[in-house]
This record gives C-alpha cells, structure tokens and sequence, in this order.
C-alpha cells in the first residue's frame, strides 16, 4: 500500500509507515488512530525526511496552489531589497528580515511572492495595515483577486490578507490551503493566540518581516516558526539611499523643584517597598512579581506611587515649553509628536489647539485626520502609541517624542514614521528629525541611556545563513 500523507486540523496523518529512518524525527504515534502523526509546520521537514530515505509519497495534505503574480509596473528594487531577497532564497525560502519602518518591506513581500509562486497568506497585527496592503496589492496586481479576512470580511481567495487574530481563529481552515506565509510586523506571532496560525500551517514558505531583530529565546522561537534571521539592516545603514537623511537630538530638561521633591517622594516609597519584598524591577519575572502584590494594601501604595513617579516625568511642564519651541522652530514641517499615554495627548491638544489622534479615536475620524495631515490641511499631529505600527505616513519629516522611549522597538518604529523619502514642498530632499526630549535624573533618562548604549553602531549585521545542513538531501522547492 502507497504511503499517504494527509492533513487534520492542523496536523498530519501518515499511514502506512514507510521504510527509512530521517523521516521518524518529525512524528509521533498516536495510538487513537493508529497513525503517525506531525504538527502542521513539519510538513517540509517530514517531506524532505520521506524524500531522502527514498520514500514516494500520496501527497493529500497539500491544497495551496500556483499563483503566477503580474505585476501591473516594474519598479527597480533598492540594492537591500535585492540583497534580503537573496538571502532569503538561499535560506530555502524561509527566514526573518530586519529592516527599518520605511526601508519598503512591503515592496520585499512583493518580490518574495513574485519569486515564489504559490498561494499566499500575508498576516498583519492592525485592521488600518490589512487595508493599507489591500490597496497596495490591488495596484500592483490588477488582474488578480486579493482577499481579506477581518475586519467583517471572510473571503477565500489564492492571495489573502488576514489580521493576526482572524488568521488565529481561523488557523486549523487556512493550514492547508498556502504554499507562501508572510509575517508583517513578525513579532506579532509568538504570542499563545496567535502562534497556531504557524504551528498549523503546511506551507514550507515563510518569510518574517519586522523592524526590530528579537533576540534570545525569542528569536529561537520565530526561528523555529517562520526561519532563521537571514538579514538585517539598520536606519543608519540606508539612510541618504532608501530613507531620508536624518539626525537624533536627545534634549534633558529639569523637573520644577516641586516636581522633583514630589517625584522622589514617589520613587523612594516604591523602592523602599520592592527592597522589604525582594524584587528587582530589572527582569520581567520581578515586575510580574510587583504586580501580583500590588494587590496588597502595602503594594497597591507602591504600584500608585511609581505610576506617579512616571506621570511627572513623562508629563513635566519643561517637556511642554520644549515642545513649544520645536514646533516654533519647524513652523512648516509636517511635524509627529509622540506621548506614552492617552491623558497627555489630550492635554497637548487642549494647551496647543492641535488634533489628537488615539486608539480610542473612530475609524472615519481617524482616516480623516490623516487625510489632512497628508495633504497639508494640518501640520501637526499628536498622538500616543496608534501611529507606532502599521500607518504609513511619508510626508511627515519632524517626530518629538516626550514619553515612551525606552523600547527599542518603539523608537524604532517611530523613528520609522517620517523615514519614507519624499519631496519637499517647493522642491528639495527631505531631511527628518527626531527629537527625543527626556525628563533628567529620572528612571526615563536612565532607560533611554541603557537603549542609546545598546543601540547603532555596536552590532555587525547578520549574514545569511543556510537551510537545513543536517540533511543529507534537499527538495527542490518547485516540487512543493
């Protein structure tokens, strides 16, 4: 009887066994059907095993599909585009990209799925980005259908754009039907929700796409899910070429001696809460540890306390006289300013008269708003975290930030927002500008620090690396 592979809700089955051994490292037998059985994402891997002990496989599992993409223009790649198409290629067509917001990442999806024609699912972590590439593939590729799933909409379609939540809920009808997986904004997956969408899916293309390399057991994580890192650039790497020309200005100002008194006040009483329990707020496990006895008369006080601490530093009456002199000094410049939360942005819209843009802001007024903001009608925008991901913005060329910079992820995405190279008004190249204005001696500045030393200039940029070596075979992947 002819080895037959198949594919259930996320695994596969296969049955009878075949002779050989490689193929025995990705399966497990499971006695309730008395077959072997794989998690989804092993199918290139047990393919691949089956294949070099000789072994022809029924192949049942497999449902995605040719699609041969026709792009309605040619665009020439940037050299970096070129570059991680071809690491990633060499890579076996799977593996994470590093590049910055703005370095064309879209562009890069575009290429990989012209480069490997097979049924796509491109998964994205905001309804504005699944519309956002909508639009972008419409263009490109007039004479095929483009799907979405979220947001109301539930097509089928060879080529379709999910939400990561809908793709999630959907996981075990989707694992089966795409060659070709791409992860916008791929640190997004390794989250307990939305990794089935990977674990359950045969496809053995994948291709990560983020602006923030993980590191650690993270990176293990995505690695084992998506592939490895296979390239990486940084802002400063493509600025002048791909991105704008641009420059960081740091600005400390002083908390008022009010400010400063009340602050260490706040400070010293949730520290002198962590010494008496013995937490350390520098790993994860210790603020998980304060949060848990927050619940505590005692903890509650501390919890208060730091999330005063942090309100005065964040919100200081010197970051708003900062921010009045930068926006007095770039009076013409599509201008970006970020804060940590929502209460201070509404408060700068008050003090300054200046449309606020949050989370909390509706669909319609929020599309309006960056409509005006693209065609001039407003020069200034304020917002929290909703413009970090997901928002492409390219006329903006000012970003000031007065709260929330200790990421580096989230510095990174907002350096990105006025990136994208654009003309200037009257003619001219874009130069862009962020300010970061920080609140001095406070656990702000220290962790701005801690991000500056770890930031350019301190890591070589990855190579390519290869796919699989362990093999002593591998499958044409025209064959999948």
């Amino acid at each position: 009887m002819r080895t037959t592979l198949r594919y259930e809700r996320g695994t596969l089955l296969l049955h009878p066994a075949p002779r050989g051994a490689h193929w025995t490292r990705f399966v497990e037998w499971d006695e309730r059907v008395s077959r072997f059985r794989a998690p989804g994402w092993r199918y290139r891997d047990l393919m691949e095993g089956l294949r070099a002990d000789g072994v022809s496989v029924h192949d049942e599992a497999r449902r995605f599909e040719p699609l041969e993409l026709r792009a309605a223009r040619a665009q020439q790649p940037y050299p970096h585009q070129q570059e991680a198409l071809e690491a990633w290629k060499n890579a076996g067509r799977r593996g994470l990209v590093v590049l910055p917001t703005g370095a064309g990442k879209t562009y890069l999806a575009q290429l990989a799925m012209q480069a490997t024609p097979r049924s796509a699912l491109i998964c994205v972590p905001t309804l504005d980005l699944m519309h956002q590439w909508y639009v972008t593939l419409l263009s490109a590729y007039p004479d095929t259908s483009v799907g979405l799933l979220g947001g109301g909409s539930k097509d089928e379609t060879p080529l379709l754009i999910a939400t990561y939540d809908s793709a999630a809920i959907h996981a075990e009808r989707l694992g089966d039907r795409y060659g070709l997986l791409i992860f916008d904004e791929a640190h997004h997956l390794g989250g307990e929700f939305t990794r089935p969408i990977a674990e359950y899916a045969i496809a053995p293309y994948r291709l990560g796409l983020t602006a923030t390399p993980p590191r650690g057991e993270r990176l293990r994580d995505l690695s084992e899910l998506i592939g490895p890192l296979v390239y990486q650039k940084k802002s400063e790497e493509l600025a002048g070429g791909a991105l704008a020309p641009y420059r960081e200005v740091r600005i400390t100002v002083q908390l008022s001696a009010q400010e400063r008194a009340r602050y260490d006040a706040c400070i010293k009483r949730r520290n002198d809460f962590l010494r008496s329990r013995g937490i350390s707020l520098a790993s994860l496990d210790g603020w998980r540890s304060f949060v848990m006895q927050s619940g505590s008369l005692e903890g509650r006080a501390a919890m208060l306390a730091h999330r005063e601490a942090r309100a005065l530093a964040f919100g200081t009456e010197g970051k708003l006289r900062v921010l009045e002199e930068l926006l007095a000094q770039h009076p013409d410049e599509r201008t970006l300013v970020f804060t940590d939360d929502n209460a201070t942005v509404y408060r700068i819209s008050q003090e300054f008269l200046l449309p606020a843009l949050t989370h909390q802001t509706p669909v319609k007024e929020r599309v309006a708003l960056l409509d005006a903001f693209r065609r001039g009608e407003y020069r200034v925008l304020i917002t929290s975290r909703v413009l970090n991901e997901g928002v492409d913005v390219p006329e903006a060329s000012i970003a000031i930030v007065l709260s929330g910079t200790g990421e580096e992820r989230e510095h990174t995405q907002r350096l990105g927002r006025i990136l994208r190279r654009a003309q200037k008004e009257g003619g001219g190249e874009k130069h862009a500008v962020l300010y970061e204005v920080i609140a001095e001696n406070t656990s702000e500045e220290h962790v701005s620090r801690r991000r500056h030393g770890e930031g350019p200039g301190r890591e070589e940029r990855l190579r390519p690396l290869p796919y699989l070596e362990d093999l002593p075979t591998s499958v044409n992947w025209e064959e999948l």
